[in-house]
This record gives structure tokens, C-alpha cells and sequence, in this order.
């Protein structure tokens, strides 16, 4: 389920490096069990990074539709469950060689890497919580 951002968390949120956006993107979504990609009428934003492309990805649909302006107003924020994402999604990037982008902002890149690596840490988290 989502949860509520408050503008000052949110704003808090916007200030953070990319190391730092990524380890709040894995609490969150550890946390809240969602992860946010933009769809459009042709499918998922996908971008390209050092000659990889990558599915960005946010913890909360704000993040998301920041990007969802201009050139993009035509995508809407849409949210994965934890469990499809382990269970599915992860490995289907993978074989489909698309690289995770997390939590990148308009004009801040996020970390760049494979799906798997994020699908490790999500599983991490969730397992140090149980504890």
C-alpha cells in the first residue's frame, strides 16, 4: 500500500545523493511493499544510461510523476507489488538485459544496476526486518 508523503519528507527525499535515495527507495519499498515505474499507451518509460537501458524506478508515485511532464505527460505512475517484483519482474529484466535506474530525479541520475542486485537488497531488508 502506498503511504503518505508529506511534503517534508518529500522535499528531504529530493535533497539526498543518489547512494542515499537508494537506500530510502529499499527502506520504503521494504517498507510499503510497492515500487513505482511510469507507463504510457506504449508501454514502460524506459531510459538509456551509458549505453544500457534501464527501468527507473521510484518509492512513491510523487517521485514518479515529477517525470511525467512534457515529453513524458502522456505516462501515469504505476505500481508493482513487492512480491511480483521478486518474483517476476527482477528475473524478467534480467533476461531481457534491462538495468534498474533507482530513484533517479529530473535532473539527478540514480544508481544504475541489474535488477537481480536490487531484487538481493529489497530481500535483504525484508529479511533483516523479520529478525
Amino acid at each position: 500500500m502506498s503511504y503518505e508523503l508529506t511534503e517534508t519528507e518529500r522535499n528531504a527525499a529530493l535533497q539526498l545523493d543518489a547512494d542515499y535515495r537508494h537506500d530510502h527507495f529499499i527502506s520504503k519499498v521494504a517498507r510499503h511493499g510497492l515500487i513505482w515505474v511510469l507507463k504510457g499507451d506504449k508501454g514502460l518509460l524506459l531510459l538509456e544510461s551509458e549505453d544500457e537501458v534501464c527501468l527507473p524506478l521510484w518509492p512513491h508515485a510523487s517521485y514518479a510523476a515529477d517525470w511525467a511532464k512534457d515529453e513524458l505527460a502522456d505516462y501515469a505512475p504505476q505500481s508493482i507489488t513487492l512480491p511480483v517484483w521478486l518474483e517476476h519482474w527482477a528475473s524478467g529484466l534480467e533476461k531481457d538485459n534491462v538495468a534498474v535506474a533507482v530513484f533517479p530525479l529530473p535532473d539527478a541520475a540514480g544508481i544504475v544496476e541489474d535488477a537481480s542486485e536490487l531484487a538481493d537488497a529489497l530481500q535483504a531488508k525484508l529479511d533483516a526486518e523479520e529478525q
